[in-house]
């Protein structure tokens, strides 16, 4: 479980293709690694990974075939959100996040506010049903607050912290993004229809 605040921006430093999926090795910025340990978690780019090996400065885990046919991917060298697991004594300072992205949508604008930027993003069809206007919506493992809905399609505002301090501020049009929904939402849709 992660709370959507990123910790620190990272890079892929390296993908091997294996029988059973992806080896990532992933260099962590400015994340402390000191109190990480072989099969805790790191949300990367939203996603929930296991960590499979672990030094100083970086983290290995095993990607599977799943994993990466729900999610935008793991390029060398791309900058990915990073975010260690929620302790139960740590503030939630964002939303309950749980690191099983949704799927994956695509930016269709970005328009500067001031020092803002509002990003218009086209979530898929089948789960844009549980983006609601002011509720909660995971990109790339930040927490931001839904501004407006028009069909699939969902804004955000973006600010000048959340800009610098994840890879959101070089997105541009047509960028895949992980999305996960509010997890409420899928819950309350689940027992309404139980």
């Amino acid at each position: 479980m992660f709370t959507g605040i990123v910790a620190a921006v990272g890079k892929i430093a390296l993908v091997t293709r294996g029988r059973g999926g992806l080896r990532l090795r992933v260099e962590t910025g400015g994340l402390d690694l000191k109190d990480v340990a072989v099969g805790d978690s790191i949300a990367v780019d939203g996603v929930c990974l296991t960590v499979a090996a672990c030094k100083a400065r970086s983290f290995e885990a095993d990607v599977s075939p799943e994993t990466q046919a729900c999610t935008a991917g793991f390029a060398g060298g791309a900058r990915v959100n990073l975010e260690k697991a929620l302790r139960l004594a740590d503030r939630l300072d964002g939303h309950l996040v749980s690191g099983h992205v949704d799927g994956v949508g695509s930016v269709t604008g970005i328009r500067r506010v001031g020092g803002n930027r509002v990003v218009t993003v086209r979530a898929p069809a089948r789960f844009s049903r549980y983006i609601a206007r002011k509720g909660s919506v995971a990109v790339n493992g930040v927490s931001l607050t839904v501004n407006e809905v028009k069909g699939a399609a969902f804004t955000v505002n973006v600010i000048p912290h959340t800009l610098a301090a994840t890879n959101l501020g070089g997105l541009g049009a047509r960028d895949r993004v992980n999305l996960e929904v509010d997890m409420m939402a899928r819950y309350a849709e689940r027992l309404k229809n139980k």
